[in-house]
C-alpha cells in the first residue's frame, strides 16, 4: 500500500514504517510541524518518500493516517479534495490521553463516519469518548535496541520532553523528592536549565538531549529507570528502557500498571515508594539487573516489533477492504 502519514511522533513512526509498504511523508520547506519530512535522528529505510504537497495530487494513496484534527483539512486540500474516510480510506491514530474534562472527553472523531479510531493504548480508548467511530486498540511495538544494560552508573534515567513546560503532568514537580534518593539524569528536548528551576545542585539533576541513536547507550548506563509521569499515554522510552533490561520505577498510573508486570520493578502512586525503590537499585546492582531482564522480556513479548506490525496490518487491510 501507498500510505499517507505526517511525521509527528518521530519514534512511533520509526517502529511503523518498518512494515512492507511505502510511506509517504509530506515535506515543506520550513520542515514546520505540517511537512517535517523524513526523520534526522531516526533511523528510517527507504520506503519512507517525502512528497511535497503539490505533488500529492498526483500520488495513488491508499490509506490516510491521520494523527492530528487538522489533518482532515490537509489531506483533502493536498490530495486535490479526496476527503479522508469517504474518497480515500482513513485511520485517525490518537496517541494522546484525554486532556480536558476527564472522563467526559469528545474525540474529534466521535461523530465521523467512516473513520477508524486506533489507540494506542487500552486506557486511552477506555477514557476517550469516541461516540459512534469504530475504536480499536494497536498497542505500541518497539524497534528491539538489544539487552544493552550495564547500569554501571548510580544514577536514574528519567526521559521526558519539557519537563518546565508540561509540569504536574510529567510529574516535574516530583524530582526534587525522587532526587533525594538516586541522582538523576534527565533526558529530553528542552530541559535545559531543569537543576535550577527546581532548586537543585546540577549533580542531582543533570539534563541532556541526545539523538536516538546515542539515548539508548546513554540510558543503559544507569541503574535504574524513573518515569514519574502522572498523565500521558504510555512513553515509548518506558518500553524502550524496558528493551534494555533495565529495572523500572514507576508512578502507578495510565497504562504504566499493564506495561510493567510483577518482577520487573516498582509501581507505585506513593513517591516515597518510589524513592525507596530507587535507593534499593543503588545498593543492589545484581537485584536491578535481574529484574531489569524480566523487563525486558515482558517488553518484547507483548510491545515487540512482529506483533506491532501484524496489528497494523489486520487493520490497514481492513480499511481499505
Amino acid at each position: 500500500m501507498n500510505i499517507l502519514l505526517w511525521h509527528v511522533h518521530g519514534s512511533w513512526t520509526t517502529a511503523f514504517v518498518q512494515g512492507p509498504h511505502t510511506y509517504l511523508v509530506p515535506v515543506l520547506p520550513d520542515r514546520g510541524p505540517d511537512g517535517r519530512g523524513r526523520a534526522r535522528t531516526f533511523n528510517w529505510p527507504d520506503t519512507v518518500r517525502e512528497v511535497a504537497p503539490d505533488r500529492l495530487r498526483e500520488e495513488p494513496v491508499d490509506v490516510v493516517l491521520l494523527q492530528r484534527p487538522e489533518e482532515f483539512a490537509l489531506a483533502e486540500r493536498w490530495l486535490g479534495g479526496r476527503r479522508p474516510g469517504r474518497d480515500v480510506p482513513a485511520v485517525y491514530l490518537e496517541h494522546n490521553a484525554p486532556d480536558g474534562n476527564v472522563p467526559d472527553t469528545r474525540h474529534p472523531c466521535a461523530d465521523r463516519d467512516g473513520m477508524t479510531l486506533v489507540h494506542v493504548t487500552h486506557f486511552n480508548r477506555l477514557f476517550w469518548d469516541g461516540g459512534r467511530a469504530r475504536a480499536v486498540v494497536v498497542e505500541h511495538g518497539v524497534v528491539d535496541p538489544g539487552h544493552l544494560y550495564t547500569g554501571r552508573l548510580p544514577r536514574a534515567a528519567v526521559v521526558v520532553n519539557e519537563p518546565v513546560r508540561r509540569g504536574r503532568h510529567t510529574g516535574t514537580d516530583l524530582l526534587p523528592g525522587l532526587a533525594g534518593a538516586a541522582p538523576l539524569d534527565v533526558f529530553g528536548m528542552r530541559t535545559e536549565g531543569l537543576a535550577a528551576h527546581l532548586g537543585l545542585p546540577e549533580e542531582r539533576c543533570r539534563a541532556r538531549d541526545l539523538p536516538q541513536r546515542e539515548l539508548h547507550a546513554a540510558m543503559a548506563e544507569r541503574r535504574l529507570y524513573l518515569h514519574p509521569v502522572r498523565w500521558t499515554s504510555l512513553g515509548l522510552s518506558l518500553l524502550e528502557a524496558m528493551h534494555l533490561g533495565m529495572p523500572v520505577v514507576a508512578l502507578a498510573t495510565t497504562e504504566a500498571v499493564e506495561a510493567v508486570p510483577a518482577g520487573a520493578g516498582t509501581l507505585s502512586t506513593r513517591p516515597e515508594v518510589l524513592a525507596a525503590a530507587a535507593r534499593h537499585y543503588l545498593e543492589e546492582p545484581e537485584a536491578a539487573a535481574e529484574d531489569g531482564a524480566r523487563a525486558r522480556q515482558a517488553a518484547l513479548e507483548r510491545y515487540g516489533l512482529k506483533r506491532f506490525l501484524h496489528d497494523w496490518e489486520r487493520v490497514l487491510t481492513e480499511v481499505r477492504s
